[in-house]
């Protein structure tokens, strides 16, 4: 295979590979309602605009120690999309979205895919099924905030990015920013040995894991902030963790305006995100299994996804409109002691401006990326340090304001679920868009069997603060 259709991933892609399980598959899901979509729109919106992206043609493919990215040599759109014609009514919609979610796709193409059923109650819904490999969350909303304008009569205008070997630069990009994070002092001879490093593409690997490998080594911020880390507590033994089945329930609100949430931030002096972590910690508190003293000496934390763009330097700043992994993740403490919503919501507001100014986000993308240079014997250890410190997984997905139009037809919601990585069983995705809120959440049936009143709590809790 030629080169131009065979290249290394980059380690923050590859990562999300190393980390895939069978009982947890590194894959997010989208779901759309899209009022008046059909077959013919969407299959001839699939073939001119998303297949712009070339990555979508290419699969990851494992040679030795590395993942490869591979072109189908037999790649066919219609692989890629089922439609179902049955007329769901919502309660039939959620069960078959939670089947879609067990259902593993295929690994002898790319891997991802969408089902299209455009007779369900309440508008057609579009879902989608994409390997964390491809892109991050915030990558796929670039993807359709591209790809879906605010007005129907508008066309997408810019789309679409080529596949290209970015390894090198990558690595070489890397190696000027470790030089920036070096402590003060280091020999030149240091220096030299990290520029020297090989350019071929089969020491391209293990030299971007000998880069971040020397980041924690020799930059005293983040060996500060590791051991801070490290000695974090784990999360206390309470029933939402446990050993998984690999079945998985999903589950979504109705949408609820999102000036309900602005209202309480201005009245209590905190952020939007503050008051959502808040309802989730009260939702999470009565599933522990736990109560009285073993309650209020419990300690469990969310891992919360943050997008850590703005923080890399220019070279390694992904280019617009490219696909790729660029977020990192930070364990937020939740206070499910807490006796009251107010009590909650000032706990969390605390804990989420420390970790603003921690390099927290950073330290968790550079172990990430150095999950597939590691040895496999020594890889679930690694995970397992870095995912037993939390017990469920918060994303926050930030959608556009105003409403968009995919193929002329207004999309009304939209819902994201991202993977949890380990021994995570517990997902709750946090979605805005078009001045509106929804929770989703996703459960291993051995850690909740119907999400359904989790929800609920969610939003009772949200009735609670002043200001709604």
């Amino acid at each position: 295979m030629s080169h131009e259709q065979s290249h290394l991933l980059l380690p923050t892609d590859s990562a999300w590979l190393a980390l895939e399980r069978p009982e947890n598959p590194m894959t997010i899901t989208v779901m759309l309602r899209v009022d008046g979509l059909t077959a013919p729109r969407f299959r001839e919106f699939l073939r001119v605009y998303w297949m712009a992206w070339a990555r979508f043609r290419y699969m990851p493919v494992k040679r030795s120690a590395a993942w490869w990215w591979e072109q189908d040599p037999t790649f066919d759109v219609r692989h890629h999309l089922d439609v179902v014609v049955d007329r769901f009514t919502p309660e039939n919609l959620q069960e078959w979205v939670s089947a879609r979610l067990n259902q593993p796709l295929p690994m002898y193409r790319p891997r991802w895919k969408f089902w299209l059923a455009p007779n369900a109650e309440g508008g057609a819904v579009l879902l989608l099924r994409i390997h964390h490999c491809y892109a991050d969350g915030l990558s796929l909303l670039g993807i359709f905030d591209r790809l879906c304008p605010p007005s129907p009569q508008q066309h997408p205008a810019i789309y679409g990015a080529p596949e290209t070997a970015e390894l090198s630069g990558w690595t070489a990009a890397a190696k000027v920013w470790l030089g920036q994070l070096m402590a003060s002092g280091e020999s030149a001879e240091e220096a030299d040995g990290v520029a020297g490093i090989d350019e071929s593409d089969g020491n391209q690997w293990q030299d971007a894991g000998r880069l971040l490998e020397r980041v924690a080594q020799k930059s005293l911020k983040l060996v500060n902030e590791f051991s801070e880390f490290l000695v974090e507590p784990e999360d206390t033994a309470t029933d939402l963790r446990q050993p998984l089945l690999g079945r998985r329930h999903c589950r979504w609100s109705e949408p609820v305006p999102l000036a309900r949430f602005s209202n309480i931030a201005r009245v209590t002096n905190v952020t939007i995100n503050d008051v959502l972590l808040s309802c989730v910690a009260a939702a999470v508190r009565t599933r522990l299994g736990i109560e009285g003293e073993d309650l209020d000496e419990a300690v469990l934390h969310a891992a919360v996804p943050v997008d850590i763009r703005s923080r890399l330097p220019e070279e390694l700043k992904p280019a617009s409109g490219t696909l790729g992994n660029y977020f990192g993740t930070v364990f937020v403490p939740l206070p499910v002691d807490g006796e009251s919503p107010l009590e909650r919501l000032y706990r969390i507001k605390h804990e989420t401006r420390r970790l603003k100014k921690s390099w927290q986000p950073g330290i968790a993308w550079g172990l990430a990326a150095s999950a597939t240079i590691v040895p496999e014997p020594w890889r679930e250890p690694l995970a397992d340090v870095f995912y037993r410190k939390a017990s469920a997984v918060v994303s926050n997905v930030p959608g556009t304001p105003e409403a968009r139009y995919m193929a002329g037809c207004r999309i009304t919601e939209q819902m994201f679920w991202v993977p949890q990585a380990g021994d995570i069983g517990l997902g709750i995705s946090i979605v805005s868009y078009a001045g509106q809120v929804q929770f989703g959440v996703v459960a291993d049936e051995a850690v909740m069997a119907d999400p359904e009143d989790f929800l609920n709590d969610c939003l009772q809790e949200l009735a609670q603060f002043p200001g709604d």
